[in-house]
């Protein structure tokens, strides 16, 4: 009889965390959902573009540094290498490529998702913390329109895009 208790007790509570996890996963559905249908609502292009300057423009001087020193540890590293086998002219190429290629989307994606992602989530928790969230609803201003909306068709067109390479014959 206590067998059939403990294992009842663990059927119990792993379906009550796959409903708690299918419930919040519902929620962040509906909640991305209504944000994004209310991306084409009116008087919402004056918001986005500034949340795109934001997000773009704002974060291209990190990107820059970042792939500066990134280039120049990765220049320093291939110098010793390419030393020992006399091929030091391939230095800028090799450096170059590989940035451009293979590291400057990952760079860049991370450095706009430090800087701007983490400032936008800064940004709406202060608003929660300082009731101006609340205060929206007092005004009936919908604040996933107002304050949601923009970030997400911001965060969509100004997304990092992937270079792809194009392909070369070999000789």
């Amino acid at each position: 009889m206590r067998g059939s208790h403990s294992l009842m007790r663990v059927f119990t509570l792993t379906g009550q965390g796959t409903l708690r996890v299918l419930g919040d996963f519902g929620a962040m559905v509906i909640f991305f959902s209504i944000a994004f249908i209310n991306i084409f609502r009116r008087k919402q292009l004056r918001e986005i573009i500034n949340q795109v300057f934001y997000i773009g423009a704002g974060s291209s001087p990190i990107v820059m540094l970042v792939g500066l020193f990134t280039g120049m540890a990765l220049g320093l590293q291939l110098f010793y290498t390419l030393v020992k086998f006399g091929s030091v002219g391939a230095l800028g190429s090799a450096v170059s490529l590989s940035l451009v290629r293979e590291m400057g989307p990952v760079l860049t994606a991370i450095m706009v998702t430090a800087r701007a992602c983490s400032g936008m989530a800064a940004e709406i928790g202060i608003l929660r913390i300082s009731e101006q969230i609340d205060t929206l609803y007092t005004m009936r201003v919908d604040p996933v329109r107002y304050l949601i909306s923009p970030l997400i068709a911001a965060s969509i067109t100004r997304r990092p895009l992937p270079i792809c390479p194009v392909p070369q014959e070999i000789d």
